[in-house]
């Protein structure tokens, strides 16, 4: 609970909290229509988590479509707004019971240009670390913010590497890795840790920024998507031949280049939104329903990555966390 201080906003709760959808509540039927719109594209390995969680609790009890804006792709600010309008032409012609979001692009373009205290209702999920700036919650919509493991992250880093001084960002030149990035600049401002950081445009920037981050004592792995050459095949070599010192993310999609990962689960946030919207179906109000913070996280580690670069994990890490083989990322 320490790391959500000075990231939510008034009326978010821990996810656990919110009240257990009971089968009574469940029992909408085909009839009522589900619509979600993706901030992102199949393929983007955080949105596929997403989707299977939602999908798993909506199965059966609503029909479902499902509208992509592939805005990791589709960078210009008239890319996203067109495909923002796209997605509000299919609102309106479609007439959705309940509309769920995944995303922060969702959430800015979406919902807080065109669904501000409207009739339809709205969840939300994935929206990165605070909603302060859509001005959620509205009465029409409630969900759930996305928060990093940063302090967990951090205190297995020291497990293994104790006296971190410096250390180094490396993620993609998008929105979210921004915002990412000024969490993990005042988590090391904290600490004593000095941090710097490149958010790269390209695979080949990314590789330079990575053989630089070896003269840190920590490199701390944003994510990947947005870098559109991105050949995870390539990176992967490439990391085996670099690694020199202990890496970190919070990525699970990132293991494949990582030695420690401290994850969120991206089918927590669909699986809580679908939940959500079978009670709003069911009769409950938005507003009734209190924004929430995710709070499941896996432990990974990468022996490979581990081995190429020397470093033994504690033998307690070691035995709790799961072991990338074979990893497989389409992000």
């Amino acid at each position: 609970m320490q790391q959500l201080k000075g990231c939510l906003t008034a009326g978010i709760a821990v996810a656990g909290f919110l009240a257990v959808v009971t089968p009574g509540d469940m029992a909408i039927g085909r009839e009522a229509k589900c619509l979600f719109v993706s901030s992102y594209h199949k393929g983007y390995a955080w949105s596929d988590g997403v989707e299977r969680g939602l999908r798993s609790a909506l199965d059966g009890r609503c029909e479902l479509r499902q509208f992509d804006m592939d805005t990791k792709r589709l960078k210009s600010e008239a890319e996203k707004q067109q495909q923002a309008l796209e997605a509000k032409g299919l609102i309106e012609s479609w007439a959705p019971d309940i509309v769920i979001t995944a995303d922060d692009n969702a959430a800015k373009y979406l919902i807080q240009r065109y669904y501000q205290d409207a009739e339809t209702p709205f969840v939300f999920s994935g929206v990165n670390w605070t909603v302060e700036a859509y001005g959620f919650p509205y009465r029409n919509v409630t969900g759930m913010i996305e928060v990093a493991p940063i302090e967990p992250m951090f205190e297995r880093a020291e497990e293994v590497s104790p006296d971190i001084r410096s250390a180094f960002y490396l993620g993609a030149d998008t929105l979210t890795e921004k915002k990412n990035l000024k969490r993990f600049q005042e988590a090391s401002a904290r600490r004593g840790v000095k941090l710097e950081y490149v958010l790269a445009g390209s695979m080949k920037d990314w590789m330079a920024a990575y053989q630089k981050a070896q003269a840190h004592d920590l490199i701390i792995m944003g994510s990947n998507a947005g870098i559109n050459d991105w050949d995870r095949d390539e990176v992967r070599a490439f990391v085996g031949g670099a690694a020199k010192r202990l890496s970190v993310t919070n990525h699970y999609w990132m293991m494949p280049y990582t030695m420690v990962g401290i994850t969120k689960v991206a089918e927590e946030h669909g699986e809580w939104a679908g939940r959500t919207a079978l009670k709003i179906l069911g009769g409950m109000q938005p507003g009734e329903i209190p924004i929430v913070a995710n709070s499941r996280r896996d432990i990974w580690i990468n022996p490979e990555v581990l081995s190429a670069a020397d470093i033994s994990l504690p033998r307690g890490l070691m035995r709790k966390a799961k072991r990338v083989t074979g990893f497989a990322s389409k992000s």
